[in-house]
């Protein structure tokens, strides 16, 4: 396994770079790039249809920066160079904990100073490069794939509150014993809690610009698939304990390698099992699992590229607003519910029936997405100049 980005460039290299990137970060940055290419071409491709549209907004030009301007640069400057000054002067414990190192009050004031200096400056030069006698307003066309970068940063941050929350509710007694611990960890993120909250504030973003929300909602279905097959790597390769139950069974073909049918996922980056420790290992990440376990990640980044081949295939051939991603939620359910059958986690029991939350979880998504479908089809009369 590869714990940070550090671990597969000695792997591929046998060069020992020190660098402060976990793999599974790294692949959740990837896997919102390729959300922000898929939901580009969708807005582009429905924008070109007629579906959504345009709009314009009155903008002042050749204005001098302002007060607010000038502060609000020098704030971020001020954070971005108190945290990272000093990360670069205790290099070492940003690559060893960068966690620690970002959240932690610790920072360099010089830092701070210096770049709040910088980023207020900058942006003053920038205003007086287009600074006219008499500022004007003009309208300028905005199209909607432009929205794209907010919608990723509100993405993000939402995405990882909710994963974060969610996360912390499926494993609530590992949670009490250390609460503050459990908000601000990097890791520990269920990939529903990001669906929703991240989901809820693209919604918002769009419906504040004019673009409808079943219109929304179909832009994002091949998206999003795409995205979590990409971030599935991320759980693969750093070996973060989303793995399944243990397999013992003997393999159904000679030919498939034993890391896709059962692997102990050596060096993980959850430090699992440590009554198993690795032999002649002197790395922080010294551990693996005692009994090999279905490599459910991989099983799941297979399955999702598969789904997002399927949905990109056929999303021209959907009209009725709705349909696109109604299909989407009930493939999502489909292949999260089944997955659960051989996966670890947490269950719950309520009137002697036990389920996991994924499991809860995953069949509201079937039915919500059933439902969606057919009020789509119910309701194509009304929704044909949706």
């Amino acid at each position: 396994m590869f714990p940070t980005v550090s671990h597969f460039i000695s792997y591929l290299t046998g060069w020992n770079i020190p660098l402060p990137f976990n793999t599974f970060g790294v692949f959740v940055a990837l896997a919102f790039v390729a959300a922000y290419w898929a939901f580009t071409k969708e807005l582009k491709r429905k924008e070109a249809l007629g579906l959504i549209h345009p709009w314009k907004r009155t903008v002042t030009v050749g204005e001098p920066a302002s007060a607010l301007e000038l502060i609000s640069n020098a704030f971020f400057g001020f954070i971005i160079g108190y945290k990272l000054i000093y990360a670069l002067v205790n290099y070492k414990l940003f690559v060893e904990d960068a966690q620690t190192v970002l959240l932690s009050l610790k920072g360099n004031i010089f830092g701070g100073i210096a770049l709040a200096a910088l980023f207020a400056y900058w942006d003053y030069r920038e205003k007086e490069k287009t600074k006219l006698p008499k500022p004007k307003e003009v309208q300028v066309t905005v199209h909607p794939h432009e929205l794209m970068s907010s919608i990723v940063v509100w993405a993000a941050v939402w995405g990882f509150l909710g994963a974060k929350v969610f996360d912390n509710l499926e494993h609530w007694d590992t949670f009490v014993q250390d609460p503050i611990g459990g908000l601000l960890s990097f890791s520990g993120l269920t990939f529903y809690g990001g669906l929703i909250c991240g989901g809820a504030a693209v919604l918002y973003i769009a419906h504040k610009h004019g673009i409808k929300v079943l219109h929304m909602l179909d832009v994002g279905g091949p998206g999003m698939m795409l995205a979590y097959s990409v971030g599935r790597i991320g759980c693969h390769l750093a070996g973060d304990g989303d793995w399944g139950i243990p397999n013992l069974n003997p393999k159904p073909f000679s030919w498939l390698p034993d890391w896709l049918w059962a692997y102990t996922y050596p060096n993980n980056v959850a430090m699992a099992d440590r009554s198993n420790p690795i032999a002649n290992c002197v790395d922080k990440y010294c551990y693996e699992l005692a009994q090999p376990v279905y490599p459910t990640p991989i099983y799941e980044v297979v399955m999702a590229f598969i789904l997002f081949l399927i949905l990109w295939k056929i999303r021209k051939q959907f009209k009725l607003p709705g349909m696109m991603f109604g299909i989407y939620l009930m493939l999502n359910g489909i292949e999260r519910f089944f997955i659960e059958l051989i996966r670890v986690n947490s269950k719950y029991t309520v009137a002697g029936i036990s389920f996991t939350q994924a499991e809860l979880i995953s069949s509201l998504l079937f039915i919500s997405g059933l439902c969606l479908v057919l009020y789509s089809i119910k309701n194509k009369e009304k929704l044909a100049n949706y």
